[in-house]
C-alpha cells in the first residue's frame, strides 16, 4: 500500500519537479517531499477506514437502544471511544517523516520500520471492519460478548500500534 500511494504521488509531479529531479543533490530532497504527500494520503487513508468503523459501532448502539437492549453499550462505547480516538490521533499527527530542516532524521532502514506500523495499522483496519461484521451477524446470540470483546481488543491493539510507531520516530530522533 506504501508502494502504491509513493507510486501514485511521484507519477503526478509537475514538470519542474521531473525537472529538478534531474538536476544532483535535488531528487532526494524531492523525493522527501514527495513522502510527505504520500504519508499525508496514507494516514487519512487510514483514518477515514477507521472513522467508517467507528460510525458503523456508533449505528449499533443507536439500534440496541432503540430496540431496549442496553446490556452491551458500555462496551460497544468502549471499542467506539478506542476507534474515534485512533482516527482522531491518526489524523492529527504531523506529517511527513523528515524534511530537511525537521529536527528528526529518518534513514531508508527507519522509514521502511514507519512503512510496516503503516501497513500494519492498514490490516488491523480490515481486522475491525470484519470484527463490526461479526458484531453484527451475532446479534440475538450467545457469540455477541465475546464479538464485542474482540472488538474492543483490536481497536487498543489499533492504538498500541500507532503509539509503537510513534516511539520509533522519536527513538531516531536521539
Amino acid at each position: 500500500m506504501g508502494d502504491q500511494i509513493y507510486e501514485k504521488i511521484g507519477s503526478d509531479m509537475d514538470i519542474f519537479k521531473k525537472i529538478a529531479s534531474k538536476i544532483p543533490g535535488f531528487k532526494g530532497y524531492i523525493e522527501r517531499s514527495n513522502r510527505r504527500d504520500a504519508d499525508k494520503l496514507l494516514r487519512e487513508t487510514v483514518a477515514s477506514r477507521y472513522e467508517e468503523q467507528w460510525q458503523r459501532v456508533s449505528a449499533l448502539q443507536r439500534d440496541f437502544i432503540s430496540r431496549g437492549e442496553i446490556g452491551f453499550l458500555d462496551d460497544l462505547e468502549a471499542a467506539a471511544l478506542k476507534l474515534r480516538t485512533f482516527a482522531d490521533r491518526v489524523r492529527r499527527a504531523s506529517y511527513g517523516y523528515a524534511g530537511l530542516f525537521d529536527a528528526v532524521k529518518i534513514n531508508e532502514q527507519e522509514l521502511a520500520q514507519l512503512y510496516e506500523y503503516d501497513l500494519k495499522m492498514l490490516d488491523l483496519g480490515d481486522e475491525v471492519a470484519r470484527a463490526v461484521d461479526h458484531i453484527e451477524l451475532s446479534i440475538g446470540s450467545d457469540g455477541l460478548p465475546a464479538a464485542i470483546r474482540n472488538l474492543v481488543t483490536l481497536a487498543q491493539q489499533s492504538i498500541d500500534v500507532f503509539n509503537r510507531r510513534d516511539e520509533a520516530i522519536l527513538s531516531n530522533a536521539q
